[in-house]
């Protein structure tokens, strides 16, 4: 039979992420890249999945680019905002999805949508580097610690120390202080921790009330520290789901279908 084969690409501010599905329904490739945008890691992440399907661009039906770097994607028909593509994405992944918390490198968003996985409502916050992945790198390396171990680090913490500065700039001369008295940096990290989730819990109680489930999405959803200091504040479970990066990509990949089929 005829089938149709969609390629999304999401351009990050730290990773670019790409998949191919089989009419907007099968995953068939995925790949993603520790380079954001510019040009290495989209290239890479373009030839990923296309080595993977084993399959030549000219048999792409359709190629959709969302995420930060977007718009320097020149194989891509459209670009499309991340906020839609993560709605679907997720939706994809988790169809129970009511709310969607992404944390990504640059920006923080809470997300909500409605059962058929189409936006509702969303507020982000891409002014501060507080509250996104680029505020736990800046800390990682205050820590000296790599930034993909700080969840597991922070789970042996022992007392609660707040790092009481909204301010990425501010925060990094706290938590300085805070290891010039002797502080763990288990406890320092949990610390950074219920930082960031203060920030981005407070973007999604500003939506009202809470739709269950809800979901994380994001590389910053890796970091088990800080879906665990989220669930505390949020009082609730949040399910991430083993493609949580991915979630963007995906909705693209979902979208460009529907662009060729007129869902």
């Amino acid at each position: 039979g005829i089938y149709m084969l969609t390629l999304g690409i999401d351009i990050g501010s730290t990773a670019s992420k790409a998949v191919i599905m089989r009419d907007g329904t099968e995953l068939i490739a995925e790949s993603i890249v520790p380079v954001g945008t510019g040009t290495r890691g989209p290239r890479e992440v373009f030839q990923n999945v296309l080595n993977q399907a084993g399959i030549y661009e000219n048999q792409i039906d359709r190629i959709l680019a969302t995420g930060y770097g977007r718009m320097g994607f020149k194989q891509a028909a459209r670009e499309i905002s991340e906020i839609s593509c993560h709605a679907r994405g997720v939706h994809y992944l988790v169809p129970t999805a009511g709310t969607i918390i992404d944390i990504g490198g640059q920006d923080a968003k809470a997300i909500r949508v409605d059962a058929d996985g189409r936006l509702d409502d969303f507020i982000m916050n891409d002014k501060c580097a507080a509250g996104t992945g680029r505020f736990l790198e800046v800390m990682s390396r205050v820590l000296d610690i790599r930034v993909e171990d700080m969840g597991e680090v922070s789970r042996h913490s022992t007392k609660e120390l707040s790092i009481s500065s909204t301010c990425a700039v501010f925060a990094e001369s706290e938590v300085i202080s805070r290891m010039s008295n002797n502080e763990t940096v288990e406890d320092i990290a949990a610390g950074i921790h219920r930082s960031v989730a203060k920030k981005t819990a407070s973007l999604v109680t500003r939506m009202g009330p809470i739709r269950k489930d809800v979901v994380m999405s994001g590389g910053v959803a890796h970091n088990s520290g800080v879906v665990k200091a989220l669930e505390d504040i949020l009082k609730c479970s949040i399910i991430v789901p083993d493609k949580c990066q991915l979630a963007g990509a995906i909705g693209a990949a979902i979208i460009a279908y529907e662009d060729l089929t007129n869902k």
